[in-house]
């Protein structure tokens, strides 16, 4: 049961104020789902991968309390600008500044009450962490004209990394906004850890960065053709099939039948591939040119005299690696090969030794 507006013990401006905040709650709440709606469709359109995003309308004894300790400040309701507020939870420092750009350019920002609390940090000190922006919705975004003070209200959308709200969240609990003093040795405690934080963040970042520099470089080598220069991973193979090196004999081996070829992914022979001991993509290349024609040999074999109409692109790759497995171990290696392509099975043993029957009838191995 809702407690009577007396038993807050404010004075009447105070309480005047709470009366006002009762009637307006069913607004609160509407401005609140509609702030989460735009704020995710202007998030989907940067195309922004965010850890959290959640919003709350202020309650009652969170501003009941506020208004006992500031309530002379306020000449207004509105003039509380935190009492519908939305969070956006970042997994990276740098998207909060995109993402601060991205809700500068499409709410209307209150500038004068904003804060960013990074910069109210000195050179030399490690706390809260955090963008504040205090925002309106424009008319141009949303405007229903039974409720025009929808797009009158503001509301705060702060903008933190995953990291900083963990920090928030624990020196909250650990003596913010608190009615007993911290002790000294506690707050450096908290200082060091936020330090921490700030560095892993930091870190985060440059290792995002890093990688996505090395992505380009990978896809610039494998676009130049300088294969032997790049070291076998799912990147790179998934660049290298990009390519469609295996488009040649795919065609051949589809030209018996006529069929059709499929695309499916090839990432599940990167670590069959690894299996052969190839290590980079002049490997995998190298093996593509040795092996294509005993491939398409060993096509016709399995293919002529049937039916099929659709093969998969990733045929010519698998042909060639059989062939591959087969020079390299036998009846034994084309086994291991499937096994590790398909998992282990009875019947890639049989599978193995109808192979390298075929492959032997082709040429002498």
């Amino acid at each position: 049961m809702a407690k009577n507006l007396e038993e807050y013990g404010l004075d009447l401006h105070c309480t005047m104020m709470l009366e006002q905040y009762r009637e307006l709650v069913p607004v609160f709440s509407r401005l609140k789902t509609l702030v989460v709606e735009k704020l995710q469709d202007c998030l989907n359109r940067c195309n922004v991968i965010i850890s959290g995003l959640e919003a709350r309308v202020k309650q009652e004894e969170s501003l009941a309390g506020k208004l006992e300790l500031k309530g002379h400040k306020y000449k207004q309701l509105s003039d509380i600008t935190d009492l519908v507020g939305a969070r956006v939870i970042t997994f990276y420092s740098d998207e909060v500044d995109k993402i601060a750009a991205m809700v500068d350019s499409s709410f209307a920002v209150d500038w004068e009450n904003s804060v960013d609390k990074r910069k109210l940090l000195g050179k030399d000190t490690f706390g809260y962490m955090s963008l504040h922006y205090v925002c309106r919705i424009p008319k141009e975004m949303y405007f229903d004209p039974e409720c025009p003070e929808l797009n009158d209200m503001r509301f705060e959308i702060q903008i933190r990394t995953a990291l900083q709200h963990v920090w928030a969240n624990m020196n909250h609990d650990t003596g913010y906004k608190s009615s007993v003093e911290v002790p000294t040795e506690y707050k450096r405690s908290l200082s060091r850890l936020a330090g921490l934080l700030e560095l892993a963040d930091d870190e985060f970042s440059r290792i995002r960065r890093d990688l996505t520099e090395y992505r380009r470089k990978v896809e610039q080598l494998v676009k130049d053709g300088d294969f032997d220069a790049v070291s076998l991973n799912a990147d790179t193979l998934r660049s290298y099939m990009a390519l469609d090196p295996f488009s040649s004999l795919n065609a051949k081996i589809a030209a018996i039948n006529q069929a059709e070829v499929q695309q499916v992914s090839a990432m599940p022979y990167l670590e069959p591939i690894r299996m052969l001991g190839l290590h980079t993509l002049g490997d995998v290349e190298a093996m593509r040119k040795r092996c294509s024609e005993k491939a398409y040999q060993l096509a016709l074999h399995q293919i002529s005299g049937t039916d099929l109409d659709l093969i998969a692109s990733t045929l010519g790759l698998q042909n060639v690696c059989l062939v591959e497995a087969a020079e390299l171990g036998g009846e034994k290696g084309v086994e291991m090969f499937l096994n590790c392509l398909n998992g282990p099975s009875k019947y890639n043993r049989q599978t193995a030794v109808r192979i390298y029957e075929k492959l032997s009838n082709i040429h002498k191995i």
